[in-house]
């Protein structure tokens, strides 16, 4: 599971400006008497899928000079496709704002060692990222994912010698047609997110190399959106309780769409659909509030944050950082781009007793509640 191009903003743009608004077809039904699984194998596949168009809308930011990230092309299986400047733009302003927060954390104690957790982590590589910004750092990587996603990036990682020489334990534990890999400081888990939330604490899927007792922030980009509220409920608390039980630090990063019931919102939400996408948690979170309250649901009690990107853009930007990527290409619909990044966010939250890394990294970082 990953991030993906959302929504179909040809036809919203057309819509605002007086043009056909009709939704793409579903496709055929199933045939009579097609299973409950059978669907929602067809679910899993549509959100599996969302992955290579999240690899090529990063591609298209780093060909324009958005982002630099070295390792992108490598991920990603498509031809390369320019994406549409607002698309360009609102993955510059995800990326760079969860970086910020990555960063912050990487940056407090920097001798001290840090565990990060990728939920639904796809092609994303925030880890070889990571390693050049922070050579000395000891870090402990873990992405979550699919098997067939975790398959297709570890036999891309074996191809390609720019990734392959990362891996501390090189050729160690790496085998052809690999699901998982474990080493001492990446590690990828081929897994369903969902296995957590059935197990009990005695069956709690193993996760080799997870420490339960370092500071630990886990991240998810549209990921845990795609599943039921009850079922993340229970995923979080098993990383929380069962892999890292308290006083461990511990911290969460979401970034996920919000306001699915203005116009805007039901276009967005009527695309993902046509192509078997749902999103379970937009309905029970829909709106700046109900962010900050579900971390503090899940127990992160000493700090719930949240902003959407269009506040991130105007707040956590430096005024050149925001003439630099002007210059990057020409943007005429900054109606449409403010439409845009209003209607997701980044919710960050953290426990760690209110003296430890995440409240000394994060404490001066505001959100839009408190910060205008």
């Amino acid at each position: 599971m990953s991030n993906t191009n959302i929504p179909d903003l040809r036809t919203l743009l057309a819509s605002r400006r007086g043009g056909s608004t009709r939704r793409g077809a579903r496709g055929p039904p199933g045939p009579p008497g097609s299973s409950q699984s059978g669907r929602g194998a067809a679910a899993d596949d549509a959100v599996r899928n969302t992955d290579q168009d999240a690899a090529g809308s990063r591609v298209s930011c780093v060909e324009l000079g958005y982002l630099n990230d070295p390792y992108a092309k490598l991920f990603a299986t498509q031809p390369s496709t320019r994406r549409l400047p607002l698309l360009n733009r609102g993955s510059y302003v995800r990326t760079s704002a969860i970086d910020l927060l990555i960063d912050r954390f990487m940056s407090t104690a920097p001798g001290e060692p840090k565990q990060i957790v990728s939920l639904g982590a796809g092609t994303d590589t925030r880890f070889f990222r990571l390693q050049d910004k922070y050579p000395p750092a000891e870090l402990v990587y873990h992405e979550i994912d699919f098997p067939l996603n975790t398959a297709a990036k570890l036999a891309a990682i074996q191809r390609h010698p720019q990734l392959f020489t990362k891996l501390p334990d090189k050729a160690a534990s790496l085998t052809t047609g690999a699901t998982s890999y474990s080493s001492s400081s990446y590690n990828v888990h081929a897994l369903d997110l969902r296995s957590m939330a059935d197990s009990t604490v005695e069956a709690a899927p193993p996760l080799p190399n997870l420490n339960p007792a370092i500071p630990t922030l886990i991240l998810s980009e549209m990921c845990l959106i795609y599943l039921q509220a009850s079922t993340v409920s229970s995923i979080l608390s098993k990383f929380l309780t069962t892999y890292i039980p308290a006083p461990t630090p511990v911290s969460l990063i979401l970034y996920e769409p919000i306001l699915p019931n203005d116009a805007f919102g039901k276009v967005m939400t009527s695309n993902l659909a046509s192509r078997n996408i749902q999103l379970p948690t937009l309905s029970v979170y829909p709106e700046l509030g109900d962010q900050r309250a579900r971390l503090k649901q899940y127990g992160f009690v000493d700090g719930a944050r949240a902003a959407d990107t269009e506040w991130l853009w105007r707040k956590w930007v430096s005024e050149e950082e925001k003439e630099r990527v002007a210059g990057l290409e020409m943007l005429d619909e900054l109606e449409e781009l403010e439409l845009l990044l209003r209607h997701y966010c980044i919710a960050w939250g953290w426990r760690d007793g209110g003296q430890g890394v995440f409240s000394k990294a994060w404490g001066e970082l505001h959100d839009s509640a408190e910060q205008s």
